[in-house]
């Protein structure tokens, strides 16, 4: 017989080992509190998006994550640009890893994504935005005037984007619905 412990006793030693670390790391200057306090908050980004929208974001998880180890990495990037005909520089990959706090996995992924759609103003923000170039109040803007705005006005469009934005623009006969728009800016395709 050997002088070590079981395998369970090991795995036990461990997890005790872990939690007394825990505990230690939280006693000593705060640290782990701030851990655990954006843990709750990944947690939490679940509630910010209806189920449809999560699903969606977990397609495009698994799109990305090439070796499906449930993390994306450098090579799940260099690998999922390969694919689109685009070979970015390492250090460009490595910038767009280095926006997560953390390894990427989903929790982390959706995460990212609520921190860059709460980044935008408020909805009845982006609505009274709108609502100035309505001066009816007919609540839509015309495509041919908007779109001079978004040309020549501010950080001006390129024809490029403003044709990226007309594919999902609310257009209907000319005009665009600029509540609808504001709708799918902030909550994308959920019904209204």
């Amino acid at each position: 017989m050997s002088d070590e412990p079981p395998k369970e006793e090991k795995k036990k030693h461990k997890k005790s080992k872990k939690e007394g670390d825990a505990d230690a790391a939280g006693a000593e200057g705060g640290e782990k509190k701030e851990g655990k306090r954006a843990q709750r908050a990944t947690s939490n980004v679940f509630g910010m998006f209806p189920q449809t929208q999560i699903q969606e974001f977990k397609e495009a998880f698994t799109l990305i994550d090439q070796n499906r180890d449930g993390f994306i990495d450098i090579e799940d990037l260099k690998d999922m640009y390969a694919s689109l005909g685009r070979t970015p520089a390492d250090k460009e990959l490595k910038e767009m890893l280095d926006e997560s706090p953390g390894p990427l996995n989903f929790t982390m992924f959706i995460n990212l994504f609520g921190e860059k759609l709460n980044g935008t103003d408020p909805e009845n923000a982006l609505i009274n935005a709108f609502a100035m170039f309505d001066a009816d109040d007919k609540k839509y803007i015309p495509e041919e005037y908007l779109k001079d705005l978004l040309e020549h006005m501010g950080d001006n469009f390129t024809q490029e984007e403003v044709r990226q934005t007309w594919k999902e623009a609310p257009i209907k006969g000319g005009k665009m619905d600029y509540e609808g728009f504001v709708h799918l800016i902030k909550r994308g395709n959920e019904e209204l």
